[in-house]
């Protein structure tokens, strides 16, 4: 009975010892997180300041302004939050990638008769530079890819898609499949694909390779040529020579 005694005893001394542990760590994680988030405070209110004071930078110097958005988002700031408050009331920027997304809207919507809704980046940046005049902003392929973010709002009509080298805008509800982003990738070469390319290139069945064009097709990102010689040719608009005459 002596014996259970002091084992009781240690196990209860054990307990409290592990429950003043609990207790102190608690402590002093609830006090870090206070320290933490009175250095993001300061880090916040310094970065207001920073703002403020090179805000013309911001908003006229791109490259300045991904370093800002780089920095903004360290601390989980999202300058583009909201169109209204502190950061559009100070920098403008709300407004700026808003008016840019709109335009963006109008420059696919104006294409699409002809490209399926699939665009190239830099050849929407070109279409944006020419519609938006001399005197405005310049714009980078940064500031497009966060207009086009900014986009998602209005579903999934608006997406970019990675073709590794770069990017491609898609302004079409449907979100497109790593095989439909492989038949891209192929399709850049020579602007068309065939069944056989893409069972040769990507080493795919032919029902794969023929799902895969058919969807595409059906889409309106490509179209079908049977007046060649041999075999059948999709060819995508998007990556006609001429596009962007």
């Amino acid at each position: 009975m002596r014996r259970r005694g002091v084992g009781l005893a240690a196990i209860q001394k054990k307990d409290l010892a592990q429950t003043k542990f609990k207790d102190k760590g608690t402590a002093i994680a609830e006090d870090q997180l206070v320290q933490m988030s009175k250095q993001m405070e300061a880090f916040q209110g310094n970065l207001e300041e920073f703002a403020g004071k090179h805000k013309d930078e911001i908003k006229k110097n791109p490259a300045f302004r991904v370093q800002f958005q780089e920095m903004c988002a360290s601390i989980g700031v999202d300058p583009l939050a909201s169109s209204k408050g502190f950061w559009s009331e100070m920098l403008g920027v709300g407004d700026f990638y808003y008016e840019l997304g709109v335009q963006i809207i109008e420059v696919c919507l104006a294409t699409s008769h002809r490209n399926g809704g699939l665009m190239d980046l830099e050849e929407l940046k070109t279409r944006l530079l020419k519609s938006r005049g001399k005197k405005a902003q310049e714009i980078t392929l940064d500031d497009l890819l966060r207009a086009i973010k900014k986009l998602k709002i209005l579903g999934n009509g608006f997406t970019v898609v990675n073709l590794g080298t770069h990017y491609m805008v898609q302004s079409i509800p449907g979100e497109l499949t790593m095989d439909h982003t492989q038949v891209l990738q192929l399709a850049e070469e020579s602007g068309f694909v065939t069944i056989s390319s893409l069972k040769s290139k990507w080493k795919w069945e032919e029902e794969r390779a023929h799902r895969a064009v058919d969807h595409m097709v059906k889409e309106g990102l490509a179209w079908v040529d049977d007046q060649v010689k041999g075999e059948r040719q999709y060819w995508f608009p998007t990556f006609f020579p001429d596009v962007a005459a």
